[in-house]
């Protein structure tokens, strides 16, 4: 696996960089936003780790520019700003997931293979073309179209539509969700689900008068056209 790791601090850098390399992963180092962002058009990786106060660009504005060039490459955030706000903006940017320092290394390795997975969410068949209503989902192309309107996602978001895709007209709790498209051994709080999904709700429906994601209060979420 090829890893884009983003770091100004060279200790830091270099002493991650080295616990990547130890267990099998190709490691591309950037010290500064402006040399990542390079390298992540550049190259194709399976995950880019960057800090976010760093010199050139800093890392929250790097995950938008990302974003708004198409780059989907899963996005692992890993600063010192660990208020829910700091979160909230970075998930905001288009980051996958968030990881506050200091932190242990094996949750570090832990969060990159949970987002390396491109198989997040179990195949009942053997379709690459999921669809409801007007939304279509192609899991060859990582592509998400409505009424034949790209729908730019992040990894994450990606997963979280194909779960409600596969599972669409079922209310899927919470709790359902944190396990099947994040990793459940990790804390992170419901509200994490919730502006990931306020933000798949602004892609998905905001355009359109038919509303497909639709929140059950007190139960959690459902993909369904109301009658």
């Amino acid at each position: 696996m090829k890893i884009l790791l983003i770091e100004d601090e060279p200790k830091t850098l270099q002493s991650l960089r080295q616990g990547l390399e130890e267990n099998g992963f190709e490691v591309d180092i950037a010290y500064d936003g402006h040399i990542g962002k390079h390298l992540a058009r550049k190259n194709q990786y399976q995950i880019i780790v960057t800090d976010i106060i760093m010199p050139g660009i800093n890392g929250l504005e790097l995950c938008k520019q990302l974003r708004e060039e198409g780059i989907t490459t899963p996005i692992l955030m890993l600063t010192a700003m660990g208020s829910i706000q700091e979160k909230l903006m970075g998930f905001d940017a288009g980051a996958d997931d968030y990881l506050v320092k200091p932190f242990d290394f094996l949750e570090l390795l832990a969060r990159i293979k949970v987002l390396s997975k491109r198989n997040l969410i179990p195949l009942p068949n053997n379709s690459n073309i999921l669809s409801y209503s007007t939304l279509e989902m192609n899991l060859d192309a990582h592509l998400v179209t409505r009424e034949g309107n790209k729908i730019d996602l992040t990894a994450r978001e990606f997963a979280l539509l194909e779960y409600l895709l596969r599972n669409q007209g079922k209310v899927i709790s919470k709790a359902d969700i944190a396990e099947k498209v994040w990793d459940s051994r990790f804390e992170m709080g419901t509200n994490v689900i919730e502006v990931f999904m306020t933000m798949l709700r602004k892609k998905v429906d905001k355009n359109y008068d038919t509303k497909l994601i639709h929140t059950q209060y007190g139960v959690g979420y459902v993909l369904k056209v109301e009658e």
